[in-house]
């Protein structure tokens, strides 16, 4: 009995270890999804192309809430800034966009190495710098941090954070913030919790109401 034990054990170490070999990088099994999408049909250009963590990655009738707009997302995980770098080839680069969305950023606050503001601003420099390498004039948004009750305390960096990326893009006229931001605390200063599924962390429907009318002044209308 004892040996049929070990058996099984070396087994689930030999499967484990191949599936670290298979994924040498974090979500590489969620790109790869979505290359095998491109390959049997390649999306149409000119859309509004959503990237980051998610927040996006879980609006999955987020065309829905934008009739009239035809929103190409592809957010990924809970990526961080440095993933969408490590991904710009397959997840920006190929679609040649109308509009680029990004909601990314809290999750690389979020991560056992807890960066510095400065650290997560150098990141979100060099993500913006490689599109604009790539995309010199194609209108971009960013969409900011948002508050969740789960991560309260990392409230005063996702602030200063959002502040400073906001002051970069307007130096960019083909750049806005969407400040979601004040729009998810109830008047008393606490954070709304009836917007959020179970893990406090992730929003309901009644929170992607809020970001829609947020963020719909600010897309850009295909051109006729």
């Amino acid at each position: 009995m004892k040996k049929l034990n070990w058996i099984v054990f070396f087994v689930l170490i030999f499967f484990a270890h191949n599936a670290v070999a298979q994924q040498p990088f974090p979500y590489w099994k969620d790109v790869q999804k979505f290359k095998q999408q491109d390959s049997i049909a390649f999306p149409e250009s000119n859309q509004i192309l959503f990237i980051g963590s998610s927040s996006f990655t879980k609006w999955k009738d987020v065309n829905d809430y934008f009739p009239g707009y035809k929103i190409l997302n592809r957010a990924f995980g809970g990526s961080r800034l440095v993933d969408l770098i490590r991904y710009r080839y397959e997840v920006i680069y190929p679609y040649n966009p109308r509009q680029i969305v990004i909601y990314c950023g809290e999750n690389d606050f979020a991560a056992k190495d807890n960066p510095s503001v400065d650290e997560v601003m150098e990141r979100f420099n060099t993500l913006y710098k490689l599109i604009r390498s790539k995309y010199p004039t194609v209108p971009l948004a960013y969409v900011a941090m948002k508050p969740s009750p789960s991560r309260e305390h990392l409230l005063p960096k996702f602030s200063e954070a959002n502040k400073r990326i906001k002051q970069l893009l307007a130096k960019d006229k083909n750049a806005a913030f969407i400040d979601v931001y004040p729009l998810m605390f109830n008047k008393d200063g606490s954070i709304m919790k009836d917007i959020f599924v179970e893990d406090n962390l992730h929003m309901n429907a009644k929170g992607y109401a809020i970001w829609q009318k947020a963020i719909k002044p600010y897309l850009k209308k295909p051109a006729r």
